[in-house]
């Protein structure tokens, strides 16, 4: 039988052979879950945080279950979220976005005014630049949600900033932007005008439905490919300027100290990574030896992801796996490779490729470069020890 050994016993299996409770009557209406919520068998999939990370929930990150996911799109309710001052309560009514600075007319937009606007729908990841960062020393974090779950990937629709930039005039003087959110710590960030005139996106709905309101409802600014922390959510500024701002976030947080103790600025774009999110710390492998699928995502800022590989014995020897699907640029993409397992121990690692070429590199050969100082921005390979009971965990190949 493709796919596994049948499970069969002698009297016969009586979850077919016998009739159970579920079909012996009426199941819910579905007025008992009114918003559609996920069936009670799967509350485990759910985000979670690191207590040691976030000191309490004002200021917090949640990652996303990876682990638990298949498919490339990540389900609003679970997915990844970063604030600094809490998730505020803005009304659609409400919501006001100005756009001043260097432009020939300061502009107030509503939320309806944005609605009237042609709109557009892309599939965008969106990376914290921590994501992964407590391997910069090691092996952290135990599972696929806390060491790459700082990632969410979903289908945004919106306005392009270039189209509302354009309504007010756009000033030869005019080379940044700089945009913050209405909650009480804003956020602020400068994005040069180049970014934000090729596919910056002022969106109001992702996967279909309005913004969940921890991801900024009723409005957030999409930079595609960029750090997350640029995504500024409840969007409610723009100012068009002829530099930068320096702001706390872009100068004391997101650089990248190197190992003589300079600080790297400017990191935007996110480069290629990849992870496996089964078999892994969060999902061992249950069911003995036999046919494995073994599965993870890839992504990268610069473009389509064009090759993922996969070693089970720590970067000796590499196989090409298949791609699933559609290669977006800037989205996620999700890879299988389809093996059969013995038994022994694995030492699982995936290696990604993008369009322009680039190859995820080892942790090591991360760390020649860039020093073990860093927190942000790291897309060294990850290993998974995979142990012949089926059980993973998260370790370091020299």
């Amino acid at each position: 039988m493709v796919g596994g050994a049948a499970h069969a016993g002698a009297a016969g299996d009586p979850l077919i052979t016998q009739v159970q409770d579920w079909a012996s009557g009426h199941g819910d209406g579905v007025d008992a879950t009114p918003y559609g919520l996920p069936v009670k068998y799967e509350s485990d999939v759910i985000r979670r945080n690191v207590d040691w990370l976030t000191a309490d929930t004002i200021s917090s990150i949640n990652f996303t279950p990876i682990h638990a996911l298949d498919g490339t799109i990540t389900p609003q309710g679970c997915a990844f979220e970063r604030h600094h001052s809490g998730a505020i309560d803005l009304s659609k009514q409400d919501y006001r976005l100005m756009i001043n600075g260097l432009v020939d007319q300061p502009l107030v937009f509503t939320y309806e005014d944005l609605e009237r606007f042609p709109r557009e729908n892309h599939v965008y990841f969106c990376e914290c630049a921590a994501n992964t960062g407590m391997e910069w020393a090691g092996a952290q974090l135990n599972g696929a949600q806390f060491t790459h779950g700082m990632i969410h990937n979903m289908e945004y629709t919106g306005v392009p900033l270039r189209t509302l930039l354009q309504e007010a005039g756009i000033q030869a003087a005019g080379k940044w932007v700089y945009v913050e959110g209405a909650d009480a710590s804003s956020n602020g960030r400068s994005i040069p005008l180049e970014k934000v005139l090729d596919d910056c996106l002022v969106a109001f709905k992702a996967n279909g439905e309005a913004l969940r309101r921890e991801h900024g409802y009723p409005v957030r600014l999409v930079v595609p490919g960029w750090e997350g922390n640029l995504w500024i959510k409840w969007l409610r500024r723009i100012e068009v300027m002829d530099g930068p701002v320096e702001a706390k976030e872009e100068t004391s947080k997101y650089t990248d100290l190197l190992g003589d103790g300079t600080a790297r600025k400017w990191t935007w774009e996110m480069d290629a990574k990849s992870v496996i999110t089964s078999p892994s710390p969060q999902s061992p492998i249950r069911h003995g030896t036999g046919p494995l699928v073994i599965t993870g995502l890839a992504w990268s800022g610069r473009g389509a992801i064009t090759q993922v590989d996969v070693s089970v014995d720590g970067g000796a020897n590499w196989v090409a796996a298949r791609l699933a699907g559609h290669q977006h640029d800037k989205a996620l993409t999700r890879f299988y490779l389809d093996t059969d397992w013995d038994g022994r121990e694995m030492l699982l690692q995936a290696r990604a490729r993008d369009a322009t070429g680039y190859v995820q590199p080892t942790k090591n050969a991360l760390r020649e470069v860039r020093g073990m100082n860093s927190v942000y921005h790291n897309n060294g390979i990850q290993t998974w020890l995979v142990t012949p009971n089926g059980e993973a965990e998260n370790v370091e190949v020299s």
